[in-house]
């Protein structure tokens, strides 16, 4: 009885939560005036608070903010160790800048943990070029009187030309910053910024830096790079791989794309990103075919191996398994006796049994299809409205000059198709996560605030693509059905991370 109650409650505080947002496009409360303002713009108040169940705490870092973060940890621990920051730098990078983890191996086993990360015990001394009287350089053989050389603090000597070209080797074509090593064979002293400094041209230590901020953003877990193309911004996000199970992490970068932290992906709510996976994994797999396969096949009785019909007799023989059976009834082929062709024993137990299982099979592709192809049919749509954005900017011209609104005054339409775009790709992402859900009544509430998003962004989508001439007089119409389809999707989205957050939902596969 308790759970029923807890049931109960979580049920109508869900109906009362749809009953507060409201439901009729007349009734568009202040909080969502701000979906007027143009979609879905980069907001730095994200980065700071949570506003809704769905959205997570973020911060935006640029290649400066990177470098400064750095900095300013070498800083901290050098003053700590009293090592050289240079020094420091290489061991935060072996430690994968886990501050507190290094101070502690340090602290516990400092030759040790000097030894693993790449430095000696040795760093006395500035690094300089010099000229060794009767010195041979390894490499190249040289032995110039006034030849420049270069020595690092493990001592392992070589002339400053093959020095440069080694590190130039490294950086330029290996893509290597953090762990470039000692030319000398078996020597593992590490590289430091200082020394390469000396040594290598600006070009190439300004590579060098870039290798290391990347480096810096790979090794930690609460840092990603924007995928976005040629984007040079990373985001900071807190949340914990460990939880991505019951949080999508979407954060936006400040060249305003949205995505997934813990995939990458574009944005991809509700679904976590396993289910995404699963389901991207099944797609590929299966949907090409499903629809042909569907249509045009059975499967074996025996070993349920996939069978076409390419000829005109129903006496089937599975060329996996051997086994015969009918075509028509699935039955065995042994109990048709001559009836070739006409088969007439529905009844039968064996030919029973076997449709069972082909109708349990087809019902289950039939189901994945059902999802699949609404999923298909909204990117398309997304493809489509995104289409309609490209050409929105001629259509807002075309309207200002034919309805004498001025420029900002056409700007809805703009706003318009932001959302359509937006809301197409959480209905899109809807039924994947539909497909894993397993039905109870929470269930039916999420498909019933789907369905409304759903009208709502088919009735905007209408209204958008009307002729310029109806635009102006649509004008308020437009606006108020673009305001509601963001608050549709803000309540689908936000009773969905609730739940999924809470552990309410359950679902067909492990996650």
């Amino acid at each position: 009885m308790d759970s029923d109650d807890d049931f109960m409650t979580d049920a109508s505080s869900q109906e009362d939560f749809l009953g507060t947002q409201g439901s009729d496009d007349e009734s568009l409360g202040d909080d969502f005036a701000d979906d007027l303002d143009g979609g879905f713009p980069y907001d730095k108040d994200i980065e700071k608070t949570a506003k809704r169940p769905y959205e997570v705490e973020f911060k935006i870092l640029s290649p400066a903010d990177i470098e400064m973060e750095q900095t300013q940890q070498m800083n901290e621990v050098s003053s700590i160790l009293g090592l050289p920051p240079e020094s420091v730098a290489i061991l935060l990078r072996f430690a994968r800048w886990n501050r507190e983890k290094l101070i502690e191996s340090y602290m516990d086993h400092p030759a040790e943990t000097l030894e693993e990360a790449g430095l000696g015990h040795n760093f006395e001394g500035t690094p300089r070029t010099e000229v060794v009287p009767g010195f041979m350089c390894e490499i190249c053989c040289d032995d110039g009187g006034s030849l420049q050389t270069y020595a690092m603090l493990c001592g392992h000597r070589f002339c400053v030309e093959c020095f440069e070209r080694y590190l130039a080797q490294k950086i330029r074509e290996e893509g290597e910053a953090a762990r470039i090593q000692c030319p000398q064979d078996n020597c593992h002293r590490i590289v430091d910024s200082k020394s390469l400094g000396l040594l290598v041209t600006s070009d190439l230590t300004s590579r060098y830096q870039t290798l290391l901020t990347r480096t810096y953003v790979d090794d930690k877990e609460n840092l990603k790079w924007c995928p976005a193309p040629n984007c040079e911004y990373a985001v900071d996000c807190a949340v914990k791989p460990r939880d991505f199970n019951k949080i999508v992490p979407t954060v936006q970068c400040a060249c305003k794309l949205s995505f997934c932290f813990g995939c990458t992906m574009n944005d991809h709510q509700p679904p976590p990103c396993s289910l995404v996976k699963m389901w991207l994994k099944k797609c590929e797999d299966d949907s090409e075919t499903a629809n042909w396969i569907s249509a045009n096949t059975k499967e074996c009785p025996k070993c349920h191996s996939t069978i076409e019909k390419n000829g005109g007799c129903n006496h089937m023989t599975c060329r996996k398994c051997k086994h015969e059976f009918c075509w028509m009834c699935m039955g065995l082929w042994s109990e048709h006796g001559t009836s070739w062709y006409n088969c007439n024993r529905y009844e039968e137990r064996s030919g029973s049994d076997a449709r069972d299982a082909q109708a349990r099979s087809r019902q289950s592709l039939e189901r994945y299809l059902h999802y699949y192809n609404r999923y298909a049919n909204h990117e398309q749509s997304a493809k489509l409205d995104k289409d309609l954005y490209l050409k929105t900017e001629k259509k807002m011209t075309s309207l200002q000059s034919q309805s004498g609104l001025s420029w900002i005054e056409v700007q809805f339409l703009h706003t318009a198709s932001q959302a359509l775009q937006q809301c197409r790709q959480t209905l899109k992402w809807t039924y994947a996560f539909a497909f894993y859900l397993s039905r109870n009544n929470l269930t039916e509430i999420f498909e019933d605030n789907q369905k409304d998003l759903e009208l709502a962004v088919e009735s905007l989508s209408e209204m958008f693509e009307k002729p310029v001439s109806d635009l102006a007089k649509l004008k308020v119409d437009i606006l108020d059905k673009t305001s509601y389809c963001n608050k549709r999707r803000v309540i689908l989205l936000s009773d969905t991370a609730d739940n999924l957050k809470n552990g309410v939902w359950s679902f067909n596969v492990d996650l």
